[in-house]
């Protein structure tokens, strides 16, 4: 947690709790690093890990480009007159309106089966996204380059589906890989560059090579880097990369205040945030970092535990932490990615406001919603 805590005490004052905050200066400091240890690479950012519309402007105005894989995230993106070399339109699954908007935006897709070649609009540019079918170091859930996942085309068939991309009248680009999120193993990623450039002599020259991202926040940035670029050399091409939670994670906190304590087989501090606003750890198992933002003896252990009707409904577990009172204050770190983009609306709960500090003082960048603003479409 980079914030002070006096200025996370008046962010949870004015705006009440549960809130997310972020910090400008470690979006800046993220973005960075990548640039540092990536070099002349092209930058997307896959904006499934926050799509919050003034963080989508500040990387935008640092030259960054998007990775989107929905409508919505498509849509986003035009609002803010992405188009062009800046948009990538990925997803197993794509609509006829996505495919329509892609086209009207000259975006670059990535074909994520034999017979979306098909499907594509004339004329498209496209990246093949090629399964390397390797066991990485991550949840089950996140592991997007295992053969049993649904994403990509197999290693035997990613030759096979450029060709076709060239006989279709497409611009076929190059390869794309991706190989999940949160990856704790450096060695995975070599692993799966490994195996593409296995694929050289079958593919001749490529324009681009899309690295993908899913980098751990502690990774080894500058051996990922290297591993990359001698991949993309081994086709002549230019190195893409999608960094989306390691861009915008460990810039925000989620603020949650205590609203007691129990005891039954294990202890409880109860808090005002839960799955609703920060899902990865009922989800995938995530271990978030918890800082309690107030002094005092008798630290023990404690479950954080939020407010829902889940017995899944934890935080975090096994937390020591000060004796605890009603209206204390806990910062649950790491929550920039995954935790506004994945809160839901479950047993109509109004999504919290986000804020970001930009080293003086807080900026409301998205209204706390309320119970009406929850069922307005509803009739």
């Amino acid at each position: 947690m980079t914030l002070p805590a006096a200025a996370l005490h008046d962010a949870a004052a004015r705006f009440g709790t549960p809130l997310y905050v972020y910090d400008a200066a470690e979006l800046d400091a993220a973005l960075g690093r990548v640039r540092a240890a990536f070099g002349d690479a092209r930058v997307h950012y896959a904006m499934k890990a926050n799509p919050n519309l003034h963080l989508l402007r500040r990387l935008q105005a640092a030259g960054v480009g998007f990775e989107c894989v929905s409508p919505g995230e498509i849509a986003r993106a035009e609002h803010l007159g992405v188009a062009g070399e800046k948009l990538i339109i990925n997803g197993p699954a794509k609509s006829d309106a996505e495919y329509a908007a892609g086209a009207r935006l000259g975006a670059t897709f990535v074909v994520d089966r034999e017979e979306e070649v098909g499907l594509l609009p004339s004329g498209s540019r496209a990246l093949v996204r090629v399964n390397p079918a390797l066991s990485v170091s991550t949840h089950d859930h996140l592991a997007t380059g295992s053969e049993g996942s649904k994403f990509g085309v197999t290693l035997e068939q990613a030759p096979r589906v450029l060709e076709a991309l060239r006989t279709a009248g497409h611009t076929a680009l190059g390869l794309h890989v991706h190989i999940g999120s949160a990856i704790r193993d450096a060695a995975d990623f070599t692993a799966a560059f490994g195996r593409l450039s296995d694929l050289r002599s079958q593919t001749g020259p490529l324009a681009v090579l899309d690295a993908g991202g899913g980098w751990g926040l502690g990774a080894d940035l500058p051996g990922i880097a290297r591993e990359a670029h001698a991949a993309a050399a081994v086709f002549g091409a230019q190195l893409w990369v999608e960094p989306g939670r390691y861009l915008v994670a460990q810039a925000g906190t989620l603020l949650t205040r205590v609203v007691g304590t129990k005891r039954t087989g294990r202890p409880f501090v109860l808090v005002d945030a839960g799955m609703t606003e920060l899902m990865r750890p009922m989800l995938y198992g995530a271990e978030h970092p918890v800082t309690p933002l107030w002094e005092g003896a008798g630290h023990s252990c404690w479950d954080v535990a939020g407010p829902a009707c889940e017995s899944g409904d934890l935080l975090a577990r096994a937390v020591t932490l000060p004796t605890p009172s009603r209206g204390d204050l806990l910062a649950i770190g790491e929550a920039g990615a995954y935790g506004a983009a994945m809160s839901g609306t479950y047993l109509t709960r109004s999504r919290p406001a986000e804020v970001l500090w930009n080293g003086d003082e807080w900026h409301l960048i998205r209204k706390r919603e309320t119970p009406q603003d929850v069922w307005a479409s509803e009739l």
